[in-house]
C-alpha cells in the first residue's frame, strides 16, 4: 500500500476545498512536486520498458503454453501493472486536467491494484513453497492460513485508511494538484501493515531457503544429478532478489513516519516518496511476474536441452546403422 502523502490532481470528498493561486509563493510546492512527477513517470516508463523486452519471453511461455493457475497470475499481475503504470502518468503529471470524480477513481484504483496485486504475489509465493515442499498437506494449510490472515488485515487496514482520506485542491499556476493525506492513526496503520507483510515475506523466503539446503545435503550425500538442484537454484535466486526489494520498500514505508517527511511540500520528501514508488513498481510488476517467468524459462531451457541431446543420440545411432551396412555390403 503506497504512502497516501502526496500531491495529485484533485479530488472528490464532502470536505473538499479549492484554492486558486498565482502567487510565487506557492512555486517551491510546485517544483517539489514535479520532481516527485518525474520519479512516478520514469517509474512507469521504465516497468512498461520491461514488458516491452519481455514479451517475446511472455508470449513463448505464457500465451502458447497451456493455461493454468500461474498463467492467469503471471498474467493479472503483468497487465494490471501496465494499467497502474498508465494512470500513473495521468496522475502525476501536474499539466494535465482531471475532473474531480475521474482523479478520486483513479486514486482508489492506483491503491487497490496495490492490494490485489499483494494478494497476487502472495498466492504465488504459497504455491512455489507448496511445490518445493513436495506438496505436503501440512505445509500448504500453514501457509493458506498465514496468508489468509495476513492478506485480511492488510485489506481491512486499507478500507480504514481509504475511508480517513482527506484533501484538498490546488490550482497553482496552471498546474492541477491536490495534497491528500490520512487523519488520525491511518499512516501508523499502514505502517503495521507493511510490518506484517514483511513478517510474512522473512517466513515464506526462511521456508525456501531450508528445503533448499535441506535439498542440497540430500543431493550431496547421494550424488544426485544436477536437475534439481538447478531448479532450486532459480527459485531461490528470483526468491532472494524479490524479497531484498520488498525490505527496500517497507524500509521507505517505515521511514515515512519520521517527522521530516510530513511536510509534502518540502523537495527531500518529494525525492523520497519518488524513489519509494520506484521500488513499489519494481517489486510488484517487474520482479513479481519474474518469479513466474523466471522458473518457466528454465524449465523451458531444460527441455530444449533435452532435446538436443536426444537428437545428438538419434544422429549418432543412424551414422552407426548407416557404417554397419555399408560395411556389411
Amino acid at each position: 500500500m503506497p504512502s497516501t502523502k502526496f500531491a495529485s490532481h484533485s479530488h472528490s470528498s464532502s470536505n473538499d476545498m479549492t484554492l486558486v493561486s498565482n502567487s510565487p509563493s506557492w512555486w517551491p510546492f510546485i517544483n517539489s512536486y514535479r520532481i516527485y512527477s518525474y520519479f512516478a513517470v520514469a517509474a512507469s516508463v521504465g516497468m512498461i520498458y520491461d514488458w516491452a523486452l519481455t514479451f517475446g519471453q511472455e508470449f513463448e511461455l505464457v500465451w502458447k503454453q497451456r493455461w493454468s493457475l500461474m498463467t492467469v497470475l503471471y498474467l493479472s499481475a503483468r497487465y494490471l501493472g501496465i494499467s497502474y503504470a498508465v494512470i500513473t502518468i495521468l496522475f502525476s503529471v501536474p499539466t494535465i486536467p482531471v475532473t474531480d470524480a475521474v482523479s478520486l477513481i483513479m486514486y482508489l484504483v492506483l491503491n487497490w491494484t496495490n492490494v490485489v496485486v499483494t494478494a497476487i504475489l502472495g498466492v504465488i509465493m504459497v504455491t512455489r513453497l507448496y511445490a518445493m515442499y513436495q506438496r505436503s498437506r501440512n505445509v500448504l494449510i500453514f501457509l493458506i492460513i498465514a496468508f489468509l490472515a495476513v492478506n485480511i488485515f492488510d485489506v481491512a487496514i486499507f478500507a480504514t485508511t481509504m475511508w480517513h482520506i482527506s484533501s484538498e485542491e490546488l490550482i497553482l499556476s496552471g498546474n492541477y494538484q491536490c495534497t491528500a493525506g490520512s487523519e488520525g492513526d491511518a499512516v501508523l496503520l499502514v505502517s503495521v501493515a507493511w510490518i506484517i507483510t514483511t513478517v510474512w515475506e522473512v517466513l515464506a523466503l526462511c521456508l525456501a531457503v531450508w528445503v533448499a539446503v535441506k535439498h542440497f545435503r540430500e543431493l550431496r550425500r547421494h550424488s544426485a544429478g544436477g536437475i534439481i538442484g538447478d531448479s532450486f537454484m532459480v527459485l531461490i535466486k528470483s526468491h532472494a532478489v524479490y524479497f531484498a526489494s520488498l525490505v527496500a520498500v517497507s524500509c521507505f514505508n517505515l521511514g515515512a513516519l519520521s517527522p521530516t517527511i510530513s511536510n509534502i511540500s518540502s523537495l527531500e520528501t518529494q525525492i523520497y516518496i519518488g524513489s519509494s514508488q520506484i521500488f513499489v513498481v519494481v517489486q510488484s510488476f517487474v520482479l513479481g511476474p519474474r518469479l513466474i517467468l523466471s522458473v518457466r524459462e528454465h524449465h523451458a531451457k531444460r527441455v530444449a536441452d533435452n532435446d538436443a541431446a536426444i537428437g545428438m543420440t538419434s544422429l549418432a545411432f543412424q551414422e552407426r546403422v548407416h557404417v554397419s551396412t555399408s560395411s556389411s555390403v
